[in-house]
């Protein structure tokens, strides 16, 4: 195949039906409130496990794995909750992408990508982590 030829196969960025637009457009909004909503629980679960680690060194607390187990479960929610809305982006992009071909690379997705690579990365540090 010529190198002309293979320009003329390259998918649009995006859509030329504006309603495939405006679908690709609320999927953005969408997997960003997700991203917002994960960040909140990630940045919560380590602000509480950083505050509980320190009443747990001060011997406040009854148990000390508590600052570990509440920081886990908010770094485990916020990171499923990444990883669900990324799904779910997919699932509506390859939906769409059967109506119309456009490229599926978006700067949501990349954002949302980057950013359950970093829940996994809080969740296996605070389950690392020895109090």
């Amino acid at each position: 195949m010529s190198p002309e030829s293979r320009k003329l196969h390259i998918a649009p960025a995006m859509p030329t039906d504006m309603g495939t637009m405006r679908t690709i457009m609320a999927a953005d909004r969408t997997l960003m409130a997700w991203t917002r909503t994960s960040m909140s629980m990630l940045s919560f679960g380590f602000t509480i496990y950083k505050f509980l680690e320190g009443a747990a060194q001060q011997n406040m607390l009854p148990r000390s794995s508590t600052p570990q187990d509440v920081g886990l479960f908010l770094a485990g929610m916020g990171t499923l909750s990444m990883v669900l809305g990324v799904f779910s982006y997919w699932a509506t992009m390859k939906e769409l992408r059967r109506t119309e071909e456009f490229r599926l690379g978006r700067p949501t997705l990349l954002i949302s990508a980057i950013m359950t690579i970093a829940g996994v990365a809080m969740f296996v540090g605070i389950a690392s982590r020895v109090i």
